[in-house]
């Protein structure tokens, strides 16, 4: 039924495991290449069975009884595919719908990154007035980046809590855009006399419709700030992308002063 790769046999049939996974000309099963990877790191001799082709993969449910591949054997027991197999690790098994600030995380140390390398190159420093300019402008850019992938999930989400898209719908589709454009420009330090308008007055809106929906009438809701298809709870994370928007306009002002 299948082609099988198998390491040098153990004499410990408890560090003795059978893998089945789809390997095909046009698909390789990532999962598959995970729950090998997993298995030989934890010290198992796999014999890997490899399922060549639909018929194969077909045939192979019928006859064990399940739904899915990649199946993870240890000696005579059935494990399950890579998710039961990570939980028999005792390692950690993320649902489809847990909360994580894991993304925000990442946007934040990218964007500082960036502003410190370009800071540097400029001959500003490596921490100057102008790399938290270049942080905040970053991080702007970077979060209606996110945005960007799929505009009609986010608005799906921002349509959730925002004070001004709820009244005028089609702001949700022109928020990644504006933020976008207010965060490219501050980058540049070019045409300031817009980008300072458009920043507060998005990061205003932001931040009051964030206060009012998590603080005041206490709802527990997902933020739109990485994109429509985030886990990210909506909170402290959401209010201060709005505080840092209106921070960064107002501190951009001094250029005119």
């Amino acid at each position: 039924m299948s082609s099988e790769t198998s390491s040098e046999p153990s004499s410990d049939p408890a560090t003795q495991a059978t893998l089945y996974r789809m390997v095909m000309t046009a698909h390789q099963c990532p999962f598959g290449l995970k729950s090998l990877d997993l298995l030989e790191r934890n010290g198992y001799r796999v014999a890997d069975h490899h399922l060549t082709l639909r018929e194969e993969v077909d045939a192979f449910k019928a006859e064990y009884g399940v739904e899915t591949t990649p199946q993870v054997y240890i000696g005579k027991k059935h494990i399950g595919g890579y998710e039961a197999l990570r939980k028999h690790f005792g390692k950690k098994v993320k649902s489809a719908e847990e909360t994580s600030y894991r993304p925000v995380i990442a946007v934040f140390c990218v964007a500082a990154l960036l502003a410190l390398a370009v800071s540097w190159m400029a001959g500003h420093g490596l921490l100057s007035l102008r790399s938290g300019e270049l942080f905040v402008a970053f991080s702007m850019c970077i979060l209606a980046l996110l945005k960007l992938q799929d505009v009609e999930s986010f608005s799906n989400m921002f349509l959730n809590y925002d004070l001004l898209a709820r009244r005028k719908v089609p702001y949700a589709y022109v928020y990644p855009f504006a933020e976008l454009l207010a965060g490219v420009l501050m980058v540049a330090g070019a045409m300031l006399w817009l980008a300072i308008p458009v920043a507060l007055f998005i990061g205003s809106i932001g931040a009051a419709s964030v206060f009012k929906a998590v603080y005041i009438d206490k709802r527990e809701l997902k933020c739109a700030c990485v994109g429509g298809s985030s886990n990210v709870p909506l909170g402290f994370t959401s209010l201060t992308e709005n505080l840092m928007m209106m921070a960064m306009g107002l501190w951009m002002l001094r250029y005119f002063l």
